[in-house]
């Protein structure tokens, strides 16, 4: 029996995996627009007790599932040693696996060493799930995300140079009206510069309202129509210069579903948002009840 720390999240890539709790909560938990690990307080639970709960998971995806995804929030920020006896705990537990991943941000990459990484690697840990938000070093302090583009691009190129894939997230409407432009042209720009494997849109989200987010926002914030949010992500798309990167936006938060491959499908991504443009009246607001 396992007995999650709710509330549990996962990526959409991860419906099918076994997840193991091996963090509560997030080691930051400081971002203005997240409020998914605002009810726990962050530690990292003992090795013994994952030890157990892996051999239980073990039993209970035996046939159902190859893809296992440690959570919580950033279970990257633990040191390498600690990571590699949760990878070797799960790799002699459920044998031959697809891949094993975690959520992670670029400065818990940059703090390891390379050989780390290599390491970390090579004991099946093959996909680190990365929310940069924005490549605009403006709203990222705005959001108070505590990275830049700099230390977005070293952590990702980082991971890479080590043989980790990274599916990356941008948060579509994270900066309103005023930082719109800025948000979609420097959130393309790194991403050119990382070229991950994965990429994805999430929409933010208000579920405690508008004015709980413009508190917790530290500069002007005015919330985009459901068309000023499509226009800000056809410019992000049109500005990409990638190849092979599979792009999807298909988080519950969004407002338009997408997928393709870019470079290849960016003109067919183009034509669906200039679509959803054309059927949505100017003045439609998104909705506020939905939770990243």
């Amino acid at each position: 029996m396992i007995n999650y720390d709710e509330p549990l999240f996962r990526p959409p890539g991860e419906g099918r995996s076994a997840i193991i709790q091996a963090t509560i909560g997030c080691s930051w938990n400081k971002c203005a627009f997240c409020e998914m690990y605002s009810s726990k307080d962050f530690k990292i639970r003992s090795i013994d007790k994952l030890k157990k709960e892996i051999k239980v998971l073990s039993r209970l995806y035996k046939g159902k599932s190859r893809k296992v995804f440690i959570a919580d929030g950033d279970a990257f920020v633990m040191s390498a040693d600690k990571l590699l006896a949760i990878l070797d705990e799960i790799n002699e537990s459920f044998g031959n696996l697809q891949r094993i991943s975690a959520y992670a941000m670029p400065k818990q990459v940059i703090s390891k060493t390379d050989q780390e990484l290599i390491k970390l690697k090579e004991a099946g840990l093959k996909l680190l799930y990365i929310g940069i938000e924005t490549g605009d070093d403006e709203l990222l302090e705005l959001v108070n995300k505590g990275e830049t583009f700099s230390s977005t691009v070293k952590g990702i190129q980082k991971a890479h140079e080590a043989g980790i894939d990274t599916s990356i997230m941008i948060i579509n409407g994270l900066g309103g009206k005023k930082y719109s432009t800025q948000h979609a042209i420097n959130s393309a720009k790194v991403i050119n510069m990382i070229n991950p494997k994965f990429l994805s849109t999430l929409t933010l989200s208000l579920p405690f309202g508008y004015e709980h987010f413009k508190e917790r926002f530290r500069g002007d914030y005015v919330q985009q129509t459901i068309v000023e949010l499509f226009i800000e992500l056809k410019m992000f798309i049109e500005n990409l210069n990638v190849e092979n990167v599979i792009y999807r936006s298909n988080h519950v938060s969004n407002n338009l579903l997408l997928s393709g491959t870019l470079s290849r499908d960016r003109k067919k991504l183009i034509e669906q948002i200039d679509e959803a443009i054309s059927l949505t009246p100017d003045d439609v607001m998104p909705s506020s009840s939905t939770i990243l």
